[in-house]
């Protein structure tokens, strides 16, 4: 009658997919590294819950300025908090070698449901300043 659910792998991984949504797990990856950030993405359909499980993570959203470039508010996730990124809200997660986050969202997000934007150097500068910033906080 208990259903358990665990993803010791790489990287992201929907275990519990039911009618409506679903939770993910993501570890640690090269592309989520602390230092590697190089695109945002958001989702057109779905807000996503994050909860930091272990190690290290800043969740990162961004906005548009008047130049078209982004805009970055970070936080360091901290243990037994659940983070929410809206609908439409530009994000990604950064991590360090021992982080796992388990994510709830809309069913199928991971199917299709993003849209990616390249950082561009000025924006990846950008968000090294603003994770700097916070991980030395």
């Amino acid at each position: 009658m208990i259903e358990t659910y665990e993803h010791k792998g790489e990287g992201y991984e929907p275990f519990l997919i039911r009618d409506g949504w679903q939770v993910a797990q993501l570890n640690y990856m090269e592309a989520q590294d602390l230092e590697g950030i190089v695109k945002v993405d958001k989702h057109l359909q779905t807000d996503e819950a994050f909860i930091l499980l272990t190690g290290t993570a800043v969740l990162i959203a961004a906005t548009v300025d008047q130049s078209d470039l982004l805009d970055f508010t970070c936080e360091k996730m901290q243990h037994g908090i659940t983070y929410n990124i809206p609908v439409n809200t530009w994000h990604n997660i950064a991590m360090d070698r021992d982080a796992s986050v388990i994510i709830m969202e809309r069913n199928g997000t991971h199917l299709g449901d993003y849209v990616y934007r390249p950082l561009t150097q000025e924006e990846q500068a950008r968000l090294k300043r603003a994770l700097t910033t916070i991980l030395e906080a």
